[in-house]
């Protein structure tokens, strides 16, 4: 039984998506990979696909085996139905391009197809992150696609969103007009609207980040951390909660459904890279959602929708999530510069 309801509920809310074939059925063909993903998580090693390849990523990480199983059920599912130009994964080096026996279209696909991969084997909460652009015509007039087809900065979104597979699995999304959750119900393998336009609390007591790297933070990162852990002592005047998974999505679904701030910032352990985090992967998507949904997203003195990339696998500093809290540490930050 397949009755499309997450399209169909976008077609409403969405009314130009009912003319664009293309862009509607990469949405469904994602909603499909991502369940696919879910179902083979639901067995956990049951298929023999947990722990690692003996393989070094590009991005120096080794991969974990569902890592690349994801990743191959992501382009397989979308490289044949006629949307894409191309594709752009954090587990490849470069990106992949449509296979000349296939017709190609106009939207790009970046993502990451298992984030927080490292909590697999203990059962912690993954997710899958993505953002779809639009290949520029006007300079790309049906030739075959380039890099910089893909340097563009987030504001240059048509869609992004995340998969969370946890307790439920749950899709996120947003086209640029609010952000909608559904969660997949498996008895008759559909995703249901669970949450229409969903919106971040300004004010929040909690915050996420790895305190074990505190050593490494600037100056600005570590007062804010020591003002939340000093509580109604400190200038923040309220006591917070710390919470943090290893994982972002799990930790960014946090904040979109009850508020909080996450931070993964610069450290002085790799001074020339300014930040861990991939901008194309997972920091756009991620700072997309979080504006629609009323948040804010930055890197300390920039909103990360207005960074230009400048390479494929360009990493950054993030700070994203209610915007009352945000701006606190931003204003840190200002009176830095």
């Amino acid at each position: 039984m397949n009755n499309n309801f997450l399209l169909e509920f976008l077609y409403k809310e969405y009314t130009s998506l009912m003319n664009d074939s293309q862009l509607s059925g990469l949405i469904k063909n994602i909603a499909v990979s991502c369940r696919k993903i879910s179902n083979l998580l639901d067995k956990g090693n049951l298929n023999n696909i947990f722990g690692k390849y003996n393989k070094i990523n590009v991005q120096g990480e080794m991969q974990a085996k569902l890592d690349v199983i994801a990743n191959d059920i992501i382009v397989d599912e979308n490289n044949c139905i006629g949307s894409l130009a191309g594709l752009a994964s954090e587990e490849m080096e470069d990106f992949y391009r449509i296979p000349d026996d296939y017709k190609t279209g106009d939207y790009l696909l970046l993502f990451d197809p298992l984030d927080g991969s490292s909590n697999i084997d203990v059962n912690i909460s993954v997710g899958t992150i993505f953002s779809i652009l639009r290949i520029n015509r006007k300079i790309n007039n049906n030739k075959e696609i380039i890099i910089n087809d893909f340097l563009q900065p987030g504001i240059n979104q048509i869609a992004a969103g995340y998969a969370i597979y946890g307790p439920q699995t749950s899709i996120v999304i947003s086209l640029g007009k609010g952000v909608h959750s559904f969660t997949l119900d498996k008895n008759i393998n559909e995703w249901i609207l669970d949450n229409k336009l969903m919106n971040i609390p300004n004010c929040t007591n909690e915050f996420s980040i790895n305190s074990s790297n505190s050593r490494h933070w600037d100056e600005n990162i570590y007062n804010y951390v020591q003002d939340c852990l000093i509580g109604t002592d400190g200038p923040l005047r309220k006591n917070y909660n710390m919470r943090w998974t290893g994982s972002m999505v799990a930790d960014v679904h946090r904040i979109m459904t009850r508020g909080g701030i996450f931070l993964y910032p610069w450290d002085s352990r790799n001074p020339s890279i300014p930040g861990k985090l991939r901008l194309m992967y997972e920091a756009n998507p991620m700072a997309f959602l979080v504006e629609q949904a009323g948040g804010i997203a930055s890197n300390g003195n920039k909103r990360i929708l207005e960074i230009i990339p400048e390479k494929l696998h360009q990493r950054t500093s993030v700070i994203l999530g209610s915007s009352d809290e945000v701006n606190i540490l931003l204003r840190s930050y200002i009176n830095t510069y």
